[in-house]
């Protein structure tokens, strides 16, 4: 079999077998294969699309390609949630405790951030003394005791995709639903839960942009998952508003513990149960409304709460919640007309909160735990003058100036009052 003839016959518009998809991925993970040959079949996947076979396999040639957690040493249900990726989403640290609460092992495995999106792991690094990176049978210990464990992602889970998305990356071929819906799926049947729930986000903060592509993608990581063996379910969610009111990673942190104390925000809050909700109803079967009277309940009588602190605690977080201070420098951004907030574009947020330290423009930065930006107001909101639409948190006055002309691109103020839109749009089953 050579890489030529697969190249070919995919710019011929014609369907790859399993064993030529399965040929191009170890061939190019084990680097027989040539950067420009594989940038070729790429681009002729991007052109001509992939059908739903073709999808299943690259998903699963991907998954194989490196180590595949078992997690049979868990004794019972195992579930995960996975965020396509948005601004001041911290909803698998309130998910995950609440879902552990009611009996649904939640062993998950969890990335950095990178660019305007933020990632789990820094988060909870922002908390100190705790510990990311545990030893596969203390990981699947704790999870046996608790219910509930999140490390960093193992350095060979899905090795071909790291590879096969960094070409991606500079060839102009991400935006393919097959090759992003593989990509994601692959680390996901990989990390070994049995029932996954995905947060599908569309809007100004997310990769897709539009409902209808959002709904594409999600369908197909659907039929992906069940194809694979996988209990499946996709909310799509809003995420042209940044979700919540805090956006960095200890700032992030304080708003889990709200929610979790049945404060805060409402929106982040309706999400979580949601989320849990979907989880627990395709987990155990229960019916949906029911699963969400309990989730809410976990919440109103504390018991998330405190299987939060449990937890924290167990990987060595400080029961406190002593996170990083916020950082020491702040500056408030102040309405400068009468009216209503028309839209706040999640993306600029995002990219201004990397500029005031809280993310990472290349993977090599570090990271400022107590940068970050709080919202005052958002979409819809009444506004006059003077009053705090934000507050933004860095070390540097440097920094907060570069945000400042970067956040104030990022909503507009008019007379009337805009339309909100929903929170969620739709969830497939």
């Amino acid at each position: 079999m050579r890489i030529y003839d697969i190249i070919e016959k995919k710019r011929d518009g014609q369907k790859l077998t399993k064993e030529e998809i399965d040929f191009f991925v170890q061939e190019y993970t084990k680097e027989n294969i040539e950067d420009y040959q594989a940038s070729a079949l790429l681009m002729a996947i991007f052109i001509n699309g992939m059908d739903e076979e073709e999808t299943v396999n690259l998903t699963e040639s991907m998954a194989k390609s490196g180590d595949m957690l078992d997690l049979s040493a868990i004794d019972g249900i195992t579930a995960d949630k996975h965020s396509t990726g948005g601004v001041g989403d911290k909803t698998s640290l309130i998910v995950a405790p609440i879902c552990a609460t009611l009996g649904i092992k939640m062993a998950k495995m969890s990335g950095r951030g990178l660019g305007h999106t933020g990632g789990t792991i820094d988060k909870l690094e922002s908390i100190n003394g705790f510990n990311v990176s545990l030893k596969t049978e203390d990981f699947f210990k704790q999870v046996n005791d608790i219910c509930v464990s999140i490390i960093g992602q193992t350095g060979n889970l899905a090795p071909a995709d790291k590879k096969i998305y960094a070409l991606r990356d500079v060839t102009a071929t991400v935006d393919n639903i097959s090759l992003i819906a593989s990509s994601i799926m692959s680390k996901k049947i990989a990390a070994g839960a049995k029932n996954i729930v995905l947060d599908v986000k569309c809007g100004s903060g997310a990769f897709m942009k539009d409902k209808e592509s959002a709904t594409l993608l999600a369908e197909m990581m659907v039929k992906i998952g069940k194809k694979c063996g996988r209990n499946m379910a996709a909310v799509i969610t809003n995420m042209d508003i940044p979700l919540g009111s805090n956006v960095g990673n200890a700032l992030e942190i304080n708003e889990v513990i709200d929610i979790l104390n049945n404060k805060g925000d409402k929106q982040l809050r309706e999400l979580c149960i949601v989320l849990s909700a979907t989880i627990l109803s395709i987990s155990l079967d229960w019916d949906y409304e029911v699963a969400y009277k309990k989730a809410e309940q976990t919440i109103i009588d504390g018991s998330a709460y405190k299987k939060l602190i449990e937890f924290v605690t167990a990987q060595n977080g400080n029961e406190d919640f002593c996170v990083a201070p916020v950082s020491s420098k702040s500056l408030e951004i102040k309405a400068t007309k009468d009216g209503y907030i028309q839209s706040i574009n999640s993306r600029i947020v995002g990219e201004s909160a990397v500029l005031l330290g809280a993310g990472r423009e290349k993977k090599t930065d570090t990271i400022d735990y107590g940068a970050g930006i709080v919202l005052y107001k958002k979409t819809c909101d009444k506004v006059s003058v003077g009053d705090t639409i934000a507050i933004l948190y860095a070390e540097t006055d440097e920094r907060l100036k570069n945000a400042e002309k970067l956040f104030n691109t990022s909503y507009t103020i008019d007379d009337e009052k805009p339309e909100m839109k929903p929170l969620i749009y739709k969830t497939i089953r």
